[in-house]
């Protein structure tokens, strides 16, 4: 029972650690990445859907990304979402085929930003990882009685040894989201 208890904490902070990463990967940086439009929602037909669902996105150049949406009759909805995307400041383009969008040149200014926007991502991830641990640690907490004091003990340990990795792994992926945010 314990086993069960930290294997699925331990699985649940690994989701939490890949989600933070894909949340890193939505910051830009000085080049277009498909993954940053990939999670911007559109209005498809009055329902929210995520763009990689509804267009091809291919990056020919370092800062230009072309969407090519499946369904044409979407392309303003499409244009309209990235418009409304806070922090992404892309120029557009639609030639009625594909949207074509143009990242500008990142200031030190708004690269300072970008890096406070991922530390605020970062803490998020770190703060699910102890809210999974905080409840871990209650289901073990409630085993008492029927496993012993010195299991619980045992297991709390191993629990706080398997946060301290998910923490640790949330600031390593952090240390290189800032190091490519800042690099010229």
């Amino acid at each position: 029972m314990i086993a069960d208890v930290l294997s699925d904490a331990s699985a649940r902070m690994h989701k939490a650690l890949e989600a933070a990463k894909d949340d890193f990967g939505t910051v830009r940086t000085g080049r277009a990445n498909p993954q940053m439009f990939a999670k911007i929602m559109v209005n498809y037909y009055g329902s929210q859907t995520p763009l990689e669902q509804l267009a091809s996105l291919q990056n020919p150049e370092a800062r230009t990304l072309l969407i090519g949406p499946y369904d044409k009759g979407a392309l303003r909805d499409i244009e309209q979402a990235i418009r409304d995307t806070p922090n992404l400041d892309a120029n557009l383009g639609n030639d009625g085929n594909v949207i074509r969008a143009t990242l500008p040149e990142l200031t030190a200014d708004r690269r300072k930003e970008y890096v406070k926007i991922v530390r605020t991502k970062a803490e998020d991830a770190k703060i699910s990882v102890r809210n999974l641990r905080r409840k871990a640690k209650d289901e073990l907490d409630a085993l008492k009685s029927e496993v012993g004091d010195d299991d619980v003990a045992r297991a709390e340990k191993e629990l706080e040894q398997i946060t301290k990795t998910h923490v640790d792994a949330i600031d390593t992926a952090l240390k290189h989201k800032e190091a490519e945010l800042l690099e010229i």
